[in-house]
């Protein structure tokens, strides 16, 4: 089961979604309860989209029948409705333009999952305002094997970081943008799926390589593209992945949001593995967030979840999706849960020789339960080898993580163990991953790729 929402106020819109959705009802089967109870019959679809959408908010006749309808307390209805005519919205931390978009574009979704967020649009009348750059001489490789060249980029990924692979994905995703942007009808419904797995895979570099503000605006194209598509399986993976970022960069509150947004609207009938994914993206924001009972109750579904996980049945995008990966992600949440000793041997389990980036990430995780067992001499052993990973890799998502092993390890400054790792830290600053800017075309910063016209 999802976990329940974040503390503060409960908005009607995401509120009424999760309700609905809940029931297996449609927005036009809602509507037709309240008509058949109240006996109005002017109630549609549209304006039960309305309120999900939050254009509108119910008055008090609608809300006494909402209640009656979906057998919930009519406190609670009325008391989101209140928050929601009082203007509050989403915590937001950082003032990202980008993190409101898409938790603006994410309630939309959940508002109606099966529903177009891309304008159908004619194709563009000249040609774009910044060609997509030529990779490796290959101006039109992904038209012959688009299945191919992603399965490439992805190989790739599990043996390098964002750092190295950020801007070959950014030029693909281009591609497959302007493709769309030029296609017929046909064409657009065949190219939407590609431009949302491929937005998916762009995000998630440009978040490894340090720019999460790239990530989460191309994580907005791939949740448009995705719902366009009427994939909502894709859509909720673009959404845990945007969670699994806003968690990596201190906002536990958008986190978790997102990531009970994403497993709501997958539904119940998803794969197991992709629940358990997006349960443990829940768990990890929670956990972040101080909201241990709720991470508990997360890690609990995700087990669950996990215990009934077929690689045959899960889409193709979640191939790195096994029994190892779920166990390190577990240990992940019990580490920052305060019990280091059931997280210690998940963590270490994950991690994996010949995988940089994950032995960086969960090295440090794993370097952190070692501290809290007491033990100076195995975190900072297990620090410097993630440390070494994380340059290996180019991955700066795992360099935050490392950052606080590096500060809780100043506390042992008399320890020759922990000196030594301060000694490891400071040759190998250079060489650490670095956040990002993106990359200039024609004297400006190129703005995320839009299949709008």
């Amino acid at each position: 089961m999802i976990p329940p929402p974040p503390h503060g106020p409960e908005l009607f819109g995401p509120l009424l979604a999760r309700l609905r959705l809940a029931r297996g009802w449609s927005q036009a089967h809602l509507a037709a309860q309240l008509c058949a109870a109240a006996g109005v019959p002017t109630l549609s679809r549209h304006e039960v989209s309305r309120w999900e959408r939050q254009v509108r908010v119910p008055g008090e006749f609608w809300l006494g029948w909402l209640a009656v309808v979906l057998a919930v307390p009519r406190r609670r209805l009325a008391g989101a409705a209140a928050a929601s005519r009082r203007g509050d919205a989403y915590p937001v931390t950082d003032g990202s333009r980008a993190r409101r978009a898409l938790l603006a574009l994410a309630q939309r979704w959940l508002a109606d999952p099966d529903g177009a967020l891309l304008p159908p649009g004619p194709p563009p009348t000249g040609p774009p305002t910044a060609s997509p750059p030529t990779v490796g001489g290959d101006r039109a490789g992904w038209r012959d094997d688009p299945a191919g060249w992603l399965a490439e980029l992805r190989r790739l990924d599990d043996l390098s970081g964002g750092a190295d692979l950020a801007g070959l994905g950014a030029a693909r995703l281009a591609r497959v943008a302007r493709a769309v942007r030029l296609a017929g009808p046909a064409g657009r419904r065949l190219l939407l799926p590609v431009l949302a797995e491929t937005a998916q895979l762009a995000g998630w570099l440009a978040a490894d390589a340090g720019d999460p503000a790239g990530a989460l605006a191309t994580y907005r194209l791939g949740l448009r593209a995705a719902a366009t598509a009427g994939d909502r399986l894709l859509a909720g993976h673009v959404l845990g992945s945007a969670s699994h970022l806003l968690a990596g960069v201190g906002d536990p509150a958008g986190a978790l949001l997102l990531a009970r947004t994403a497993h709501t609207g997958v539904g119940p009938g998803a794969p197991s593995g992709l629940r358990a994914v997006l349960l443990h993206r829940a768990a990890l924001a929670a956990a972040l967030g101080g909201r241990h009972r709720t991470a508990e109750r997360a890690l609990t579904a995700a087990r669950h979840a996990a215990d009934r996980h077929d690689p045959r049945r899960e889409p193709p995008w979640l191939y790195w999706l096994d029994p190892t990966e779920l166990a390190a992600m577990t240990g992940r949440t019990l580490a920052l849960l305060g019990r280091p000793l059931r997280a210690e041997p998940l963590l270490r389990a994950g991690c994996r020789p010949g995988q940089p980036r994950t032995t960086a990430v969960y090295g440090a995780w794993l370097a952190r339960a070692y501290l809290d067992l007491g033990e100076v001499e195995l975190a900072s052993a297990t620090a410097g080898e993630a440390l070494l990973a994380a340059v290996r890799a180019g991955s700066a998502r795992a360099v935050g993580p490392l950052a606080e092993v590096g500060r809780r390890l100043t506390a042992y400054r008399s320890e020759p163990a922990a000196r030594r790792h301060s000694a490891l830290v400071t040759a190998a600053g250079p060489y650490l991953p670095r956040r990002v800017t993106p990359p200039v075309v024609r004297g400006r910063r190129r703005r995320p790729a839009s299949v709008v016209a």
